[in-house]
This record gives structure tokens, sequence and C-alpha cells, in this order.
């Protein structure tokens, strides 16, 4: 394993863990739950990741060319993943949802912005 967490900064706490427990949900995994500093943590076997205001006091912003992307177990659950991120607060960027190529092989992706416009993406690597 790479990483241990990642951690995205949020300005509205309950829109940010309101997208990220019904996209992440489409992934199999459970609501986040809030720490005692006020963090949405969803904690997996492999990792955690988490959402928090800044502490520094000052907004969250997203970062210009950072992408966090979540492994999607197949192409239909990308198309979920989207669909999901859509109606809870996401907005789409990049192309719709669909096969590219590339020097890994074929991918499948989705892409999404949440509630404070940090760049996501589901994939999924195709056989």
């Amino acid at each position: 394993m790479m990483f241990s967490h990642i951690m995205v900064g949020v300005n509205d706490m309950q829109a940010s863990r309101d997208f990220y427990d019904a996209v992440l949900a489409t992934m199999g995994h459970a609501p986040g739950v809030m720490d005692d500093k006020g963090r949405c943590l969803y904690i997996t076997d492999t990792g955690i990741f988490a959402l928090t205001k800044p502490i520094n006091g000052e907004p969250a912003f997203h970062g210009n060319g950072c992408t966090i992307g979540f492994a999607a177990a197949s192409p239909e659950i990308a198309d979920k993943w989207h669909e999901v991120g859509l109606a809870n607060g996401g907005t789409a960027c990049e192309n719709p949802p669909g096969k590219r190529e590339s020097g890994l092989g074929d991918l499948y992706l989705a892409y999404l912005r949440d509630p404070a416009g940090n760049k996501l993406c589901a994939l999924h690597l195709l056989g």
C-alpha cells in the first residue's frame, strides 16, 4: 500500500458528507463517521479517505491539476457513481463516462467535481 490516507478540504461539511456517503455507497463503502475534530472519515482495509474544514480557517479550494481516483469494480458501477454524484451536488467535468485508451490498457473512466470543487474519477481497468 502506498498511501495511508487522503484528506480533502471542504467548506460545507454536511453537503460534502451527503455527496460522499452517496457516491461511495455505489462502490460498497459504508457512510463516513465523524471524529472528535469534526472530520468525516471513510475507513477501509486499505486506507482512509477524509473530509475536513481547513485547520487554518481559510476557505477550502481544489487543487488545479489534482484528481482523486476511486476504484470501480465495473463500468456499471462507475456509471452509477457518476449518476449518484450528479444527483447529490456534484458537477460533471471532463468527457462523459466511457472507455479511454491509455498506455496502461483500456480504462473506463467517469469524472466529477465534488461540492467543494475537488476533481474525482471512478476508474475501472478493462480486461
